[in-house]
């Protein structure tokens, strides 16, 4: 059994002059991130990996749900290939996990993670929202046997508002 935690960057900012890779966090992303991994906490995951696209906002969403649920930080690897928006290389990147991973995070970007979570979850969502957290369990050994899975949480900032 292998689970999927996917957690979509949280509200960007549009206000600095930036290349898009390299825009912060806005006030309600700050807000957002907090509010939700703190709630998140009290699941209690035991993660043993972290992937995440190395785009700003990604990591600074990573950083604070790493710090919040006290994830080792050597479990954490980024990438340039997760800033990815088509999800394909989302998609590669989980089926290259090593087999002994049984419980992987990953931080992206949408249309990604909603695609992923609707073309490999069992419940539909029209749209992940930034800082979205959708789990999937996968009954397989190994991730790159990775097939249609059970959806078994979500949680979005507006739950917990």
């Amino acid at each position: 059994m292998k689970k999927l935690v996917l957690i979509r960057h949280a509200k960007s900012s549009w206000k600095h002059n930036v290349i898009d890779h390299d825009r912060p966090l806005n006030k309600r992303g700050e807000d957002d991130v907090e509010l939700v991994s703190n709630h998140l906490k009290k699941s209690r995951l035991e993660v043993d990996k972290v992937l995440s696209s190395d785009a700003l906002r990604a990591k600074l969403t990573a950083n604070v749900f790493i710090s919040n649920l006290n994830i080792d930080k050597d479990l954490v690897s980024l990438s340039y290939n997760l800033y990815d928006f088509s999800g394909i290389n989302l998609t590669k990147a989980i089926k290259e996990v090593e087999t002994s991973i049984n419980c992987l995070m990953v931080f992206g970007h949408n249309h990604a993670i909603t695609d992923f979570v609707n073309t490999y979850g069992d419940k539909y969502i029209e749209n992940v929202p930034t800082c979205g957290v959708t789990i999937i369990n996968f009954d397989i050994e190994n991730w790159k046997d990775l097939n249609k899975g059970k959806t078994i949480y979500t949680l979005f900032p507006k739950d917990l508002k």
